[in-house]
């Protein structure tokens, strides 16, 4: 059997297990501005987030739908369209990967994943 057509990384689960990292390291990754993984998880989100940035600054209530679809909240889909998405100005190329070493317990090596740009996100009190 060949690999060719297969994209995307595996991890080691079941679709709807991978899916679900993914979904919650993309929230976590517009919350927090910049999140530490292993490296593969990285590579892996930067691929799906630049898309979903791209969509956020094209704006317009179907590319925002995709967005809320892709993501796990809507609260955090909101912060990339109407706090984050217009703050960038830049065309492509919205996230850096930088290595952060290697993981204690199994040597997996690890990365930070960030926006280039910094961001002002205000905080609400609930």
């Amino acid at each position: 059997m060949h690999r060719h057509g297969y994209k995307g990384r595996k991890f080691g689960r079941e679709t709807d297990q991978r899916r679900a990292l993914k979904r919650g390291l993309m929230c976590s990754l517009i919350e927090y501005q910049s999140i530490t993984t292993t490296l593969a998880r990285c590579k892996e989100i930067r691929r799906e987030m630049e898309k979903l940035i791209t969509m956020a600054r094209k704006g317009g209530l179907h590319n925002r739908r995709m967005i809320i679809a892709r993501l796990n909240s809507l609260e955090t889909a909101n912060l990339l369209v109407d706090v984050i998405a217009p703050q960038i100005e830049r065309d492509s190329g919205y996230l850096k990967i930088e290595r952060a070493g290697y993981r204690r317990g199994d040597n997996a090596e690890m990365g930070t994943i960030s926006f280039v740009d910094e961001f002002k996100v205000k905080k609400e009190d609930k």
